[in-house]
């Protein structure tokens, strides 16, 4: 029996201004993954806050806010087998430089502050990711 998931992924500002959003979606196309909702949004500091609450506190927590919020983000919902690890599969590593090559980060991203996206680590983590930012669904 399969086990159909849905997970969030988000293009960040930096693979938007790289121009790889078509590479990005192709690559979740070409594992057999879909794309159930997509959108390309100016990310509220009111939504980075909550979709990065369980970092608040820590030192990094307010470059997380700036960078998420610092230009224009591809947000999708990505369905298929086993999506959520699927797609932390196609992404690499969140360091990319212990990404393998053909991975996304391992081949555009260079360095952890800007790597380019992100994707839900769990089911659960993906459920709460998804309401948020597709509270339409």
């Amino acid at each position: 029996m399969a086990n159909v998931e849905k997970t969030l992924v988000l293009v960040k500002p930096d693979g938007v201004k790289k121009h790889i959003c078509g590479e990005v979606i192709s690559r979740f196309e070409r594992k057999g993954l879909h794309i159930h909702a997509i959108k390309m949004i100016q990310v509220p500091v009111e939504l980075a806050k909550k979709h990065y609450a369980e970092h608040e506190g820590k030192g990094f927590f307010n470059d997380l806010i700036s960078f998420i919020t610092s230009g224009p983000v591809l947000a999708m919902v990505i369905e298929g087998e086993n999506a959520v690890a699927a797609v932390r599969q196609i992404n690499g590593a969140t360091n990319p430089l212990e990404a393998v090559p053909g991975s996304i980060r391992g081949d555009f991203a260079t360095s952890i502050d800007e790597n380019i996206v992100h994707a839900s680590d769990a089911p659960e983590t993906a459920a709460r990711e998804i309401g948020l930012w597709f509270p339409e669904l």
